[in-house]
């Protein structure tokens, strides 16, 4: 495959790259405050997010976001089960990332 295959390194969008370190950040939080209240499942959901925040490839961010993002939904949500300090700024940085994810594509 080639560079184009994938696309420019996630470093090389530094507004991308931002937005994601800080959804990550609030993935940790929210981890942690799974852990504190016991909910499982919510952990266990998670658990993965923080790290795939980190270290995703472009291509891949916009997947990895939409799932985070899918913990608000209709019939169980995240803001059921964890504090709204915690769930509301998770769900405007997951926003930011893939609004600044749509932006780059629309500009390439």
């Amino acid at each position: 495959m080639t560079k184009e295959d994938h696309g420019p390194a996630r470093h090389e969008r530094p507004v991308i790259d931002e937005a994601a370190l800080a959804a990550a950040r609030g993935a940790d939080r929210l981890l942690d405050a799974a852990r504190m209240v016991g909910a499982a499942t919510w952990e266990e959901y998670l658990l993965p997010v923080p790290g795939q925040l980190r270290d995703a490839g472009l291509p891949e961010l916009r997947k990895v976001a939409l799932r985070a993002r899918a913990a608000y939904g209709p019939r169980a949500s995240i803001r059921d089960a964890l504090p709204a300090e915690l769930t509301e700024p998770f769900l405007a940085d997951l926003d930011r990332l893939l609004k600044a994810l749509a932006r780059d594509l629309m500009e390439r």
